[in-house]
């Protein structure tokens, strides 16, 4: 669709172009949180979005954009989950099918999600083939246009509507903001926007401590991955190093923290018991980087994204009565 890289301007657009579709999301405030780490901390509940996280977002903003003929031919996507319900719910909305391409231990909440908006389900190993090549081989296929989950300007800037309303819900200025990152989409969004708006805000990306591609990167100075190690339960985190695109907006950030997954676990049961907040592993990450004391958070205003909600019943159960130990 364009070549262009992504702006703040493309912010701006998005913005216009999601309005009255996407939900404008809470930003959020408990008293508990803050007296257990001694600031201010401003929530984005991301999880009450359309399919349950932020990527409906950059999904619509996508996929809004076709024109009748790219419309009638779909649209294909690879993601574990939170992308392939935004974009199966966007494609729903603008009446053009679309093929998801998951990978086989994908939490079956987002594959029956994905499948409940009306798309059609590939499966793949995500160890050992490659979703990029079968994703350009069906679209080759059918004629579909690629929606990739975070390496497109136009889902990077409909990402980044989420720091613009976070920016103009807040009552007082962000000391810093933490993000968690997968391929950066979402983080790169928000650097779009706060360089522009908040400058002096530190932005912060968090990430399982196996699948930390994005620290590793700041400490290179260029873009790498990670060893490929064990699975994550934070499974919307996984991607294997940062995106092309992603990855030049994201080298402002101010630094990277990791988190295990017992520290997102607890994460979770703190949401459920403090906040009556039902938060995915991947999306808990932040929080988890406060609560855990990786993120100093005393005497400030910090900004968490609560990226998504789509938690797999038996895993959430297992948490939240205390038998999960990561």
């Amino acid at each position: 669709m364009t070549n262009r890289l992504p702006s703040y301007e493309g912010v701006l657009d998005a913005a216009r172009q999601i309005e009255g579709v996407a939900v404008r999301t809470p930003l959020l405030e408990s008293p508990a949180l803050n007296a257990v780490v001694g600031g201010r901390v401003l929530m984005k509940a991301e999880t009450l979005q359309r399919a349950g996280a932020f990527k409906f977002r950059g999904a619509y903003n996508r996929i809004s954009r076709l024109n009748a003929e790219e419309r009638r031919r779909g649209v294909v996507a690879f993601s574990s989950g939170n992308h392939a319900q935004g974009v199966a719910a966007a494609a729903a909305l603008a009446g053009t099918p679309a093929i998801i391409v998951m990978p086989s231990d994908s939490p079956r909440v987002k594959v029956e999600g994905v499948i409940g908006f009306g798309g059609e389900v590939r499966t793949y190993d995500r160890w050992t083939e490659s979703r990029e090549a079968i994703g350009a081989a069906i679209a080759a296929e059918r004629g579909a246009i690629l929606v990739p989950p975070f390496d497109d300007p136009f889902v990077i800037e409909g990402q980044g509507t989420t720091a613009l309303e976070m920016l103009d819900q807040a009552d007082a200025p962000f000391d810093q903001l933490l993000c968690g990152a997968s391929g950066g989409g979402l983080l790169a969004g928000i650097n779009l926007v706060l360089a522009e708006r908040s400058p002096d805000t530190q932005v912060f990306v968090v990430e399982p401590e196996a699948f930390d591609d994005t620290a590793r990167s700041l400490a290179a100075g260029e873009r790498v991955g990670h060893p490929q190690g064990p699975p994550s339960i934070c499974d919307a985190l996984m991607a294997p190093m940062p995106g092309e695109l992603t990855w030049p907006i994201n080298r402002r950030l101010a630094g990277a923290l990791t988190v295990s997954d017992a520290e997102a676990a607890e994460a979770m049961r703190f949401a459920f018991r403090h906040l009556k907040l039902v938060i995915e592993p991947g999306g808990a990450v932040s929080l988890a980087a406060l609560l855990s004391g990786k993120a100093k958070a005393r005497d400030r205003v910090t900004g968490i994204v609560l990226s998504g909600g789509n938690v797999d019943p038996a895993l959430y159960a297992e948490i939240i009565e205390g038998r999960f130990e990561g």
